[in-house]
C-alpha cells in the first residue's frame, strides 16, 4: 500500500460541516486512524471521540499527527491547505471548485515544503484494510496487490467494483482528481507503487484532456517494471467539449483518448475499450 497505512494519523479540516462530519464519520466507521479536528472557534469540543482544535499548531503540539483531509468551502481551501503543508506530511484536498491560481500556489508551497498533495477535487485514497483518507464507498474495495490511480471518482468507483467482483482486491486506490492543477500526477504515484512491495500490478484511469496520460505512459516505458493495465474515458467527446472535469478538454490533436492510447501502447499497456474489460486485461499481464 502507499500514502495510507498503519503509521498515518489523520486530522480532519472542517470537521464540523455538513460534509467533514459525515464523512469523518464513515472514516472512524472504516478503521482510519482519525486523531483530531481542526474548525476554527469550535476547539475543545469533540466530534464521535476526536477531539477539535481552533488552529493547526494547536493541535500538532497536542496530538501527533501526519496527514490532513480537507472538507473546507473553496474560498477557504487555499488557507487551510496552506496550515496544513506548512506542518504535515500528506494533504488531502477533496474540496471542489478551488480556482487555479489558488491551486498553483498551493502547489508551490507544497513543492517547496516537500509535502504531499493529493487533489484537488479528488475522492480521495483508500487503502483497503488500513483505511481511507476520503469520500469513496469501501464496500465496493477489497484488500489485495492491485493499485488504481485516477482522475474520475466515479470511474474509480465502477472499475474497482469490477475488480472486488472478480475476485481481485486492491493494495490502494489514489483519486488524482480532475483539476487542470493537482499535487501528485500519475507519475508521482506510479513511482510510488513501482516501489511498494504490496502492489503487483496497476491499473491508470485515464481521460480526455491535458498530457499526464502520455507522460505516464513515457515513465512506464522507461521505468515501470510492474505491468500496468489502462482505461481512457471521453472515447466519444467532440474536440473543445469539456467533458465532467475541468482537466478533460481537447485541444486540436492533444489530449484525445488515440493521443494517450497510442502512448501507452507504445509502453507496453494495453488500453480497454470498456471498464469491463479491465479484468481480463489484468488476468492477461498477472
Amino acid at each position: 500500500m502507499i500514502l495510507l497505512n498503519e503509521d498515518t494519523k489523520c486530522l480532519v479540516q472542517g470537521i464540523t460541516g455538513k460534509q467533514g462530519s459525515f464523512h469523518t464519520e464513515q472514516m472512524l466507521k472504516y478503521n482510519t486512524n482519525i486523531v483530531a479536528g481542526l474548525t476554527p472557534g469550535k476547539g475543545g469540543q469533540d466530534f464521535l471521540g476526536v477531539p477539535i482544535f481552533n488552529s493547526m499548531e494547536e493541535a500538532t503540539e497536542e496530538v501527533d499527527i501526519n496527514a490532513s483531509i480537507i472538507f473546507v468551502p473553496a474560498r477557504f481551501a487555499m488557507d487551510a491547505a496552506f496550515e496544513a503543508i506548512r506542518h504535515l506530511d500528506l494533504v488531502v484536498i477533496i474540496s471542489e471548485h478551488i480556482p487555479v491560481h489558488d491551486s498553483m500556489k498551493i502547489m508551490a508551497y507544497a513543492n517547496e515544503m516537500d509535502t504531499t498533495v493529493i487533489g484537488p477535487n479528488t475522492p480521495g485514497i483508500i487503502s483497503p484494510g488500513v483505511g481511507k483518507l476520503g469520500i469513496m464507498p469501501t464496500h465496493i474495495f477489497k484488500e489485495g496487490n492491485v493499485g488504481v490511480i485516477s482522475r474520475s471518482g466515479t470511474l474509480t468507483y465502477e472499475i474497482a467494483n469490477e475488480l472486488t467482483n472478480a475476485g481481485i482486491g486492491q493494495s490502494t486506490a489514489v483519486g488524482i482528481g480532475g483539476d487542470p492543477v493537482t499535487g501528485n500526477n500519475y507519475v508521482d504515484i506510479l513511482k510510488r507503487f513501482e516501489k511498494d512491495d504490496q502492489t503487483d500490478a496497476v491499473v491508470l484511469i485515464g481521460e480526455i484532456g491535458g498530457n499526464a496520460e502520455e507522460r505516464a505512459g513515457k515513465f512506464i516505458a522507461e521505468e515501470m517494471s510492474k505491468p500496468v493495465v489502462s482505461y481512457i474515458a471521453g472515447r466519444t467527446a467532440p474536440p473543445g467539449k469539456r467533458m465532467g472535469h475541468a482537466g478533460a478538454i481537447i485541444q486540436g490533436s492533444s489530449g484525445t483518448v488515440a493521443s494517450k492510447t497510442k502512448a501507452l501502447n507504445e509502453a507496453g499497456v494495453e488500453v480497454a475499450k470498456k471498464p469491463s474489460e479491465i479484468v481480463d486485461l489484468l488476468k492477461k499481464v498477472m
